[in-house]
């Protein structure tokens, strides 16, 4: 198949770059018709491996012709018509937040069809020289890699190129959690805050801080001590005030769970209930809450029933954890003290799994896995006692002559 090849030149003479096209068929009368590209560059051996490869991807079908939109007029759209219908709020404002503020401004004016990885790697390496965590470089990575892989799926581009670009990595901190003593102290100090019975359903639970503040009364079953998790809050920013909290279904199916209550937060659960009925009962004298009591409405909320701000009850969490002296107890660290809690006390990791809503137990077994080396010892010697009952009565035996 014949090519077409053809130098440009500046005003001084000197090649800037070269015209290629190739025959791509013939129209209804026969005449051949052909597709032209500029190569920038001033080397004819570069030129005449663009136009071969032109003429290779034709061939195979797998041409794709390049569009006249840059990378930040392809998010835009990308974010209004993909993302925004089909994804939830939260996530929508993630990505757009990242567009906007490292995307964007930074390469959004490159061609999407001249994305190079080199761009994306520079881009990766420069942001995190001026200091931004490693997390945020590793979103600004998944939001390309998803933005141009829609690309492709949509025939704009032949490769994601994101796909041969290094994803930063994340350093794993040591999580925090509470220890016995630690937990005793926190909950003595919350009891003087309104924030005491969820900060306590936190903590007895393993519950994530959106599914708890989600929780109605109808999710709740006093008589068997059980709570359906069913569904989470979200609260958005860059919206109008009456947008910023909504309600959405767990992500996974193992997130959408039945949790069985300890005695303790079941008995916790019945005095509150009790003083939120006493509240309707002053706001409505004539309100008989045992009939009239709508089981819809939300277990922790403020005084009118609507619902608590995650964002606030994060702050009051962090001024009392300060109070207390554990400045790097986070709201997700009642999750983390729960499961831990729990599996020194040797519960199987599966239930520890189910509890806290994880997909696998893979998930568990690694995020916790700071609590193995005393349960292998636990292990080690119940294994003992198994498999050696004469030994460790001899051993008791010991013990009671040495006292």
């Amino acid at each position: 198949m014949s090519g077409y090849l053809k130098e440009n030149r500046d005003k001084n003479g000197k090649t800037i770059s070269f015209r290629i096209g190739t025959p791509r068929g013939k129209d209804e009368n026969g005449k051949y018709l052909y597709e032209f590209r500029t190569v920038k560059t001033d080397s004819i051996r570069t030129a005449r491996k663009e136009l071969l490869k032109l003429q290779s991807d034709i061939d195979k079908g797998t041409y794709v012709k390049p569009g006249k939109d840059n990378l930040s007029q392809y998010l835009t759209r990308w974010l209004s018509d993909i993302v925004k219908p089909n994804l939830s709020p939260r996530t929508h404002e993630l990505y757009s937040y990242i567009s906007e503020k490292h995307i964007i401004p930074a390469i959004g004016n490159i061609l999407l069809s001249e994305v190079k990885p080199q761009h994306l790697q520079h881009l990766y390496a420069e942001k995190s020289k001026s200091g931004l965590s490693a997390r945020t470089v590793q979103l600004i990575h998944i939001t390309l890699h998803k933005a141009l892989k829609n690309a492709v799926k949509t025939g704009l581009l032949i490769r994601n190129v994101a796909e041969a670009v290094d994803a930063p990595k994340i350093q794993r901190h040591e999580m925090k959690t509470m220890n016995e003593d630690d937990l005793q102290k926190f909950l003595s100090a919350a009891k003087d805050t309104e924030y005491y019975d969820l900060f306590y359903k936190l903590l007895f639970t393993g519950l994530r801080r959106s599914e708890a503040l989600a929780l109605r009364w109808q999710d709740v079953d006093l008589i068997l001590c059980t709570i359906s998790v069913t569904r989470s809050i979200q609260q958005l920013h860059n919206v109008p005030v009456e947008e910023r909290l909504s309600f959405k279904q767990p992500k996974t199916q193992k997130s959408r769970r039945l949790i069985a209550l300890t005695p303790s937060t079941a008995i916790l659960l019945r005095e509150h209930l009790e003083a939120r009925k006493r509240i309707l009962k002053s706001l409505n004298p004539n309100l008989d809450t045992e009939k009239d009591f709508d089981q819809s409405e939300l277990i922790f909320c403020r005084y009118d029933g609507s619902p608590l701000r995650p964002d606030s009850v994060t702050h009051a969490w962090m001024k009392l954890a300060r109070r207390c002296e554990l400045p790097e107890i986070h709201t997700h660290s009642a999750r983390h003290t729960h499961a831990s809690l729990l599996l020194k006390q040797g519960v199987h990791p599966k239930i520890v799994q189910e509890r806290l809503g994880h997909s696998g137990i893979a998930i568990t077994l690694d995020l916790y896995s700071h609590v193995a080396p005393g349960m292998q010892a636990a292990a080690a010697n119940k294994f003992d006692e198994i498999a050696l009952p004469t030994a460790s009565k001899l051993d008791q035996e010991l013990d009671e002559l040495m006292k």
